[in-house]
């Protein structure tokens, strides 16, 4: 069995779009006293757990992603490092890695990573944990100082949406205008006019109309579209803005 370093650890703002909100994936932590029944601990925390002495942060954060949907290249970027000295001094936090493992350490440096999913598609689940999407704007409370990691993996995700097309990892691989400018407008939280971010959309040369519309709809059908990486790669010193 592998040895866990007992100190560091990986944490994964995992973001998920449903074509309407922008949402988090998080997983519950419950623990009720053997005895009395007595409820402990009920709160929801990020994804993640520490590392393994054989592998670095980024394998750690692979692997971690890899048990709960089930694939491999999932976009994933590393956007921080968290090591306070205070960072686990709430006793329902001391308490809980006590019941998870002896081992743990009470001072932990968590290396903070941000990871782009198509929610619609993809089934997820964790051994023995409950795991569910959570809207942006509508959290739980979380456990530990996992806020903070998750306001700062929401501005490294603002920061790099205005000038890379990492949005379309959110989607799935045929789309409408409409659905993307929902979702640069949840990630940003602003407003678009629809024409002006039509025009501008019509402008990028990766993202590619096809001859057909949705299927299945109540109201009349969009073009669809998709975005091509190959052709971003050869075009992307063109300028990409959404800043407003």
């Amino acid at each position: 069995m592998s040895k866990i370093i007992p100190n560091i650890s990986v944490d994964c703002v995992i973001f998920g779009f449903d074509f309407n909100k922008l949402n988090v994936l998080l997983v519950e932590r419950k623990l009720e006293d053997e005895k009395s029944k007595e409820t402990l601990i009920d709160d929801w925390t990020l994804i993640g757990y520490h590392i393994y002495e054989e592998e670095d942060t980024d394998s750690a954060a692979k692997r971690i992603l890899k048990k709960l949907t089930g694939l491999d290249h999932i976009y994933l970027e590393q956007f921080e490092a968290f090591g306070e000295v205070y960072r686990i001094n709430d006793p329902k936090d001391k308490l809980w890695l006590k019941y998870q493992s002896e081992r743990f350490s009470e001072r932990i440096v968590t290396i903070g990573y941000f990871s782009l999913i198509n929610s619609t598609s993809v089934s997820l689940s964790l051994h023995e944990r409950n795991v569910k999407w959570f809207p942006l704007n509508d959290l739980p409370e979380l456990g530990f100082d996992h806020n903070k990691i998750l306001n700062k993996g929401l501005e490294r995700l603002r920061d790099k949406m205005r000038s890379e097309p990492i949005g379309f990892e959110l989607l799935p691989g045929k789309f409408t205008i409409s659905q993307l400018q929902r979702l640069y407008e949840e990630i940003l939280g602003t407003k678009f006019d629809r024409r002006n971010f039509r025009k501008k959309v019509l402008q990028m040369k990766y993202v590619i109309p096809l001859d057909e519309k949705q299927k299945g709809v109540k109201h009349k059908p969009a073009q669809l579209f998709i975005f091509s990486r190959e052709v971003y790669e050869k075009t992307k010193t063109e300028r990409f803005d959404f800043s407003i």
